[in-house]
């Protein structure tokens, strides 16, 4: 149980400081270690950084902290719900494509190598990428269903892609975009979640797993929020960076794993 502490607590306070949920990188190290079945652990990550967003966004609310866009971020949230549903069916469709159950590890690891290289690309290069203001309603609509679907598929909540795609389609700094991106990953994880719950496809699990990585990702959001308050944007895309290099090694290690029957 130490270790489902330990990873929930210190992924979603790193979670909560970049706004990446913390799943991004609770399900690749994980599956490094072994502790369950791709699906117990997409819905375990997926569980914690419910957790996770539900504690920051409420805070930041209660708070009267403004920095999350309403006119774009309830469009963009509303369409990663959509896109929960949409992820969470893609997901149970690739499982059942192979009587192998490492086979959908396999593939949540490489596309999850391959989004985050893309991110990691796009932060580098950022300073020489022109971004855009979108203030289409219905486009956000859209750019929050992909984000969504995405997410949802990969178990990760929602990952560096929202902060790449909210920097490049709305030009948001760093620390507004990381706030931007917890309130869309509460909207799409409390919708696939249901759906889960829902359609009776909730996935054999340790109960108390799910207890201590649920306290976790709380307590991880809390002591992220206390350091995102003191830490300056650049400071912030320096952990960024760091976190995405990681994930991509873990990524790759993983998908070669579970290629090779998860030995």
């Amino acid at each position: 149980m130490a270790v489902f502490f330990l990873v929930s607590l210190l992924a979603s306070a790193a979670g909560a400081i970049c706004g990446i949920g913390g799943g991004v990188i609770i399900k690749p190290v994980l599956d490094l270690f072994h502790m369950g079945s791709a699906a117990a652990i997409s819905f375990l990550s997926g569980c914690t950084v419910l957790s996770m967003s539900c504690y920051s966004v409420g805070r930041a609310m209660l708070g009267g902290e403004r920095q999350v866009s309403v006119d774009t971020g309830t469009p963009l949230a509303l369409g990663a719900a959509a896109g929960g549903l949409l992820g969470s069916r893609l997901f149970t469709l690739v499982k059942g494509m192979s009587e192998n159950p490492d086979a959908v590890g396999a593939v949540q690891a490489a596309c999850l190598a391959a989004v985050t290289a893309g991110t990691l690309l796009y932060s580098l290069c950022r300073g020489r990428i022109t971004t855009h203001r979108v203030e289409n309603k219905p486009v956000c609509v859209v750019i929050g269903l992909a984000l969504g679907c995405l997410s949802s598929f990969l178990g990760i909540g929602g990952g560096p892609i929202n902060l790449m795609v909210l920097s490049f389609f709305f030009s948001m700094d760093t620390k507004t975009a990381a706030a931007n991106s917890l309130y869309i990953i509460l909207f799409s994880q409390l919708a696939n979640l249901t759906a889960t719950a829902v359609t009776g496809s909730v996935p054999a699990f340790r109960p108390a797993a799910l207890a201590v990585m649920v306290a976790g990702g709380i307590g991880g959001g809390a002591a992220g929020r206390w350091m995102n308050r003191r830490m300056d944007s650049r400071m912030v895309d320096r952990l960024f960076i760091l976190l995405m290099a990681v994930i991509i090694a873990i990524s790759i290690w993983n998908c070669v794993r579970y290629g090779a029957g998860g030995r």
